[in-house]
């Protein structure tokens, strides 16, 4: 059996139709930067925190560890979360061209990834946005222990 090429007309839905999971892709890519960056900096912390010897003034910092493990934890959430999506929205573009090649049917297998992409990079900022919630929460802590009403 021989494949017929698909028409230009074709490709070029095709390509009009992968716009958008494309520029989602295009998030997904920078935002898993962010996440690796911010949990990059909770490691150091953390690292930093448990370094400290018994007998150092700063000591009383290694409080902050329980919060600083909530937040990773939140953080790989979201990376996870967001890479599968990003593994999801890739599979959607490979097979839109795919099925243009074979001369199938996408668009219901493509709307149906496409939800699947949205619903996990929508946990992804979920998990996100509960680590922005730790974080907000130790800046209020500190605020307080100074004395800031603000």
């Amino acid at each position: 059996m021989e494949l017929e090429a698909p028409s230009i007309s074709q490709l070029s839905t095709v390509i009009s139709q992968v716009a958008g999971p494309a520029f989602l892709l295009a998030a997904e890519a920078e935002f898993v930067g962010v996440l690796v960056s911010r949990l990059d900096r909770i490691v150091d912390r953390s690292r930093f925190l448990q370094s400290l010897s018994d007998d150092d003034p700063q000591v009383s910092l290694r409080s902050e560890l329980p919060t600083l493990h909530k937040r990773a934890v939140s953080l790989h959430r979201s990376i996870h979360w967001t890479v599968g999506s990003g593994i999801v929205t890739s599979l959607l573009v490979i097979l839109a061209f795919a099925t243009a090649m074979l001369h199938f049917k996408h668009e219901y297998g493509a709307a149906i990834m496409f939800t699947v992409a949205l619903t996990m990079f929508s946990a992804a900022l979920i998990a996100f946005a509960r680590e922005i919630r730790l974080a907000f929460s130790e800046v209020e802590q500190f605020s307080a222990s100074r004395g800031d009403g603000n």
